[in-house]
């Protein structure tokens, strides 16, 4: 039959259109893809730059201070005076620590000298005031001379012999001082300080004196008063690295001929009464 509607015609066409366009290159995408088949996200993994840590340095001591007498040394001052009215001389070693401008050194050298110079006075008063003019003999001479017997530590031990001769005296005569001193304390150490307070220090240095001195030729037995045990009597000592030296001068022990007398008595000797902490402890081996 045929139509002629055109309107129906052109609906006709266009539906048959649409349905040739959707049935064609259509692809139903899958529900999901594979893993392996999923392309990651760039992502950009950031470097770690480690910040340095300082590591302290190993804490170092300080070198220990030295000890003063470390700092110095025992040098010599020679003194020379003479006189033709009245005709005499004298000379000496004065002993001084150089090296330090410390105070406690100035103080030590002081005193160094003053020893010196106070038996020069003593010489000038009790012997040049005497003096004939013109002279009997040769005239009359004076004379110092120190040893150290001792140095530990900031310990000195010094002992200084005189000589002497009056003018027109039938002999030459000797005597001797010491000092002990303890330089980091800028003090003077007596003997005492050595030994336990109350200790009966003094006997203990007599009896191994009289007991040495017995043992020599010099008839002692007539002079044993001398090392009695009385302060006046131990005047004159030093420490050594052999022990506590006692020193006696002419008369007190023996006669003129005899010289004077030394005794040294070991730290051994002196247990129980010597006190370790003390400047001997230094010494004590």
């Amino acid at each position: 039959m045929k139509t002629n509607n055109p309107f129906l015609l052109i609906v006709l066409l266009i539906f048959t259109l649409a349905c040739s366009v959707s049935g064609v290159g259509i692809t139903e995408p899958p529900d999901f893809l594979p893993i392996s088949a999923t392309a990651p996200a760039s992502t950009t993994v950031p470097t770690f730059t480690p910040i340095p840590t300082l590591t302290p340095a190993a804490p170092t001591n300080p070198p220990p201070t030295p000890m003063l007498s470390q700092t110095v040394s025992m040098q010599s001052t020679p003194f020379n005076e003479s006189s033709a009215a009245p005709v005499y001389t004298i000379t000496a070693q004065i002993p001084n620590l150089q090296g330090s401008s410390d105070p406690r050194v100035t103080n030590f050298n002081s005193l160094l000298n003053q020893i010196v110079h106070d038996q020069i006075d003593q010489f000038r008063s009790d012997t040049l005031a005497f003096a004939s003019n013109p002279p009997i003999a040769a005239g009359s001479s004076f004379d110092v001379q120190y040893s150290i017997l001792g140095q530990r530590g900031d310990v000195w031990s010094i002992k200084f012999d005189i000589s002497y001769y009056a003018d027109g005296a039938a002999h030459p005569g000797h005597y001797s001082t010491t000092l002990t001193y303890d330089l980091s304390n800028g003090s003077e150490i007596h003997l005492d300080q050595l030994f336990f307070p109350g200790s009966p220090y003094l006997q203990v240095i007599s009896d191994n004196c009289k007991a040495q001195l017995a043992a020599r030729d010099i008839a002692f037995d007539m002079f044993s008063s001398g090392a009695d045990p009385l302060p006046e009597n131990y005047q004159r000592w030093n420490i050594s690295n052999e022990g506590l030296v006692i020193t006696f001068d002419e008369y007190q022990v023996a006669a003129y001929a005899a010289g004077p007398q030394i005794v040294t008595i070991p730290f051994s000797e002196l247990q129980g009464t010597i006190n370790p902490q003390s400047a001997a402890g230094l010494f004590v081996q």
